[in-house]
């Protein structure tokens, strides 16, 4: 697959290929998609709109993006990869060394909320997509999940399988456990602050991280089976 900038380098139309108006405008064309995409959604994310955001004239959107809708995927997929480049990264770092398997799963599962903070940009975008999800093309969605939520679920696969290996948990299928794991333990977060439109006390985020990774120990802990 090709990357996300190439999808908005690329895209169909010639999205790489106008050379006519300087790049710093289409650098703000794309800035502009964004950010409207992240306030109004996909449906009212029109050339229009993201022109006046840019605060060019429509035709210099059409200039640069023949193809808008390419434009908005090329966007999510951008910021949907940088959310997993940095879910890679936290798996990375809180399972290359397991010292107290509870205690580094509740750690792992608090620096997963993170990007809530971080990308807060791309998870309102996130909040629209949910709602406007049956109006969205089918490829817009494939691409988004298989860019995002499905690679970040593979990264921590790849480290679940690892810790299985020193005997930490008994997993037979990495792949389901990472993404139980995820329904478990940052999702019960995720879920309750509306992927962080409303931030949760921390008190009631660890406690929701805490009985999530309780419940993941239960189901792959090795004392369990």
């Amino acid at each position: 697959m090709a990357t996300p900038q190439a999808t908005i380098e690329r895209a169909p139309g010639g999205l790489g290929a106008a050379p006519a108006a300087p790049d710093g405008e289409r650098r703000d064309i794309v800035r502009a998609a964004r950010t409207v995409l992240a306030r109004e959604g996909w449906r009212h994310c029109t050339a229009d709109a993201t022109a006046a955001e840019a605060g060019v004239e429509p035709a210099a959107v059409g200039r640069h993006f023949p193809d808008h809708e390419q434009l908005l995927l090329g966007v999510l997929l951008d910021s949907s990869a940088s959310v997993a480049a940095s879910l890679a990264a936290v798996a990375e770092s809180y399972l290359a060394e397991v010292d107290d398997l509870r205690e580094d799963l509740i750690a792992l599962g608090r620096a997963w909320l993170a990007p809530l903070e971080a990308f807060r940009e791309h998870f309102a975008i996130v909040r629209h997509i949910s709602a406007e999800v049956t109006h969205l093309p089918a490829e817009a969605v494939d691409k988004w999940q298989a860019t995002g939520p499905r690679q970040a679920r593979r990264e921590l696969a790849r480290r679940l399988r690892q810790v299985a290996a020193q005997g930490l948990l008994d997993i037979a299928d990495a792949d389901q456990a990472a993404e139980r794991f995820i329904l478990l333990v940052p999702s019960s977060v995720v879920q309750r602050s509306f992927h962080g439109a409303l931030p949760l006390g921390r008190l009631e985020e660890d406690a929701l991280i805490a009985d999530g990774v309780d419940d993941f120990i239960r189901l792959y802990g090795p004392a369990s089976r």
